[in-house]
């Protein structure tokens, strides 16, 4: 065995040129798909930390029923139990109690529906990084009356800081919501829906304003590392009582963006199957020409006594050394590129930015250094020069030595 791993690197080397060409191909083929799958990646996780992020967190935990229906009479009094189960797990990086619901605003002659949401103000700031939202004013306190309210908001009553803004609404269980709040500041977010309709108010006030002592609609969590998602999922479901409560991953929660992501993940794949299609190509036609400039030598091989099986083992082997160094290396040279593109991602500009904009995404293209899409892609580029591999097999089994020394 070992003889034939040493024949099979001396035989890499042998014709340089060859084998150089060969590594070429096929480095470029693992370079080219992870810098730009990474890419896409990139931009993916760049949407969803964007939104999740901004506003849905990547866990919340509602009264069963609460999604299917979003109505405050399906809001709920957490207990400790529950509490403690979110605040002391490790994967959460933040959360904050929130009671959601709607009011009809109004000033002078003006009206707007709005989302009034109740929170603790400096969690929410932990999730929604609202002090860099703040464009006037200042946080009201957690036991103030006082609110925040978007930009956009702001803009249509034509309002500043100092100013009050009247609430009329639905309570819980029909109680009458109605009351006016002066704006403590005002804050600008990148989603359209917010920046025209939002309104921030502390927990305390929003539970007095809706007739819901103590209650919430939702918990939300946030996480630090993405890829604990599923962990925290698993282990927040097995000590929460599903009877009473329901939990909801972002995937739920912003079904819009999961069928985006996956409507464009379909185009790059495509895009990435033509670029392997291509690729193929080039390493079986190497494959083709390292083939027939061998025949006369595997003709003299066979001849002398040296077994097909043992023969097609020794080019596997080839065909792997030369993929693996080709694969580490393309590996090695896109890391860099990728961490770099981490770091500096490229920012748009013009319509195109503005075009982003509107949607609530940052206009930028950044990559992703996840481990796995390098892993992915090299696996991928492994089987391919597997499959190619096939024609010198098939070749070396139909190979009759005396013909082939003829040749």
């Amino acid at each position: 065995m070992k003889m034939i791993f040493k024949m099979a690197w001396r035989n890499i080397w042998r014709n340089k040129r060859r084998s150089i060409i060969t590594i070429s191909s096929i480095f470029c083929a693992v370079f080219f798909a992870v810098f730009a799958r990474s890419f896409q990646i990139g931009v993916y996780n760049k949407m969803i930390d964007s939104m999740v992020g901004m506003y849905t967190g990547y866990l919340q935990i509602h009264q069963n029923g609460y999604w299917e229906e979003q109505s405050i009479d399906n809001s709920f009094i957490p207990d400790q139990e529950t509490l403690d189960l979110v605040n002391n797990n490790k994967y959460v990086s933040n959360s904050n109690e929130r009671l959601e619901s709607f009011a009809l605003t109004a000033r002078k002659n003006l009206s707007k529906g709005a989302i009034v949401m109740g929170v603790n103000l400096e969690k929410e700031d932990g999730l929604m990084d609202l002090t860099s939202k703040l464009t006037s004013g200042e946080f009201p306190s957690d036991t103030s009356s006082s609110i925040l309210i978007s930009e956009g908001l702001a803009n249509y009553y034509n309002m500043a800081v100092g100013d009050s803004l009247i609430f009329l609404g639905q309570g819980y269980h029909g109680a009458s919501a109605n009351g006016i709040y002066p704006v403590h500041g005002i804050l600008k977010f990148s989603m359209p829906i917010l920046n025209e309709r939002l309104v921030l108010m502390p927990i305390l006030a929003a539970q007095d304003l809706y007739a819901a002592p103590n209650r919430l609609t939702s918990l939300v969590l946030q996480i630090d590392k993405p890829s604990h998602l599923n962990k925290l999922q698993k282990q927040v479901a097995s000590e929460l009582d599903l009877v009473q409560y329901e939990l909801l991953n972002w995937k739920v929660l912003l079904p819009e963006l999961v069928q985006t992501i996956q409507a464009d993940s379909a185009g790059g794949i495509i895009i990435l199957g033509i670029l392997y299609m291509i690729i193929s190509f080039g390493i079986l036609g190497t494959l083709l020409m390292m083939t027939a400039e061998r025949m006369y030598e595997f003709g003299i091989l066979i001849s002398i006594g040296m077994r097909k099986g043992k023969l097609i083992f020794t080019m596997i082997l080839e065909s792997l050394m030369m993929g693996l160094i080709a694969c580490i290396l393309g590996i090695i040279v896109v890391t860099p590129v990728r961490y770099y593109f981490k770091a500096y991602p490229i920012r748009l500009g013009g319509k195109a930015a503005e075009s982003i904009e509107e949607y609530g995404f940052e206009p930028v293209i950044q990559a992703s250094t996840q481990i796995d899409i390098a892993l992915n892609h090299a696996s991928i580029v492994m089987l391919i020069v597997l499959i190619c591999t096939s024609y010198p097999i098939w070749k070396i089994l139909r190979l009759q030595p005396i013909k082939a020394m003829r040749t």
